[in-house]
């Protein structure tokens, strides 16, 4: 079993940075792969970002490729996302899943845990 707790979400204006960080209970976090994922009001819950359970191999959906950073550090259970030249769009609540596998998972039914999210509001 596996918690996790995200946090570091708030008001930002375009243009500027946030670090969302993901805690995880339990001995076997280094095992997970793990991903953030995101949904916008009236959207459905869309892929962001993965990490393999060694942190060595990530991907990142398009639209954050180049702002955004998936990391994780398995000495402290944490996964982070480092987000950079916010826009309007990335306005969202951001979840954190851990994967029952140590390879990437893209789609949300490859998640078996989730965090309870955070909100980032990008404003123009």
């Amino acid at each position: 079993q596996v918690q996790l707790v995200e946090s570091g979400g708030g008001l930002v204006q375009a243009g500027g940075s946030l670090r969302l960080s993901c805690a995880a209970s339990g001995r076997t976090f280094s095992r997970y792969a793990m991903g953030w994922f995101r949904q916008a009001p009236g959207k459905e819950r869309e892929f962001v970002a993965a990490i393999t359970s060694s942190g060595v191999i990530t991907n990142h959906t398009d639209s954050v490729k180049g702002r955004f950073t998936i990391s994780r550090d398995n000495a402290k259970n944490t996964m982070y996302l480092q987000m950079n030249s916010l826009k309007p769009e990335d306005t969202a609540v951001y979840y954190c899943a851990a994967s029952t596998r140590p390879s990437l998972g893209f789609s949300y039914d490859e998640y078996a845990y989730w965090g309870q999210g955070t909100q980032v509001t990008v404003t123009s």
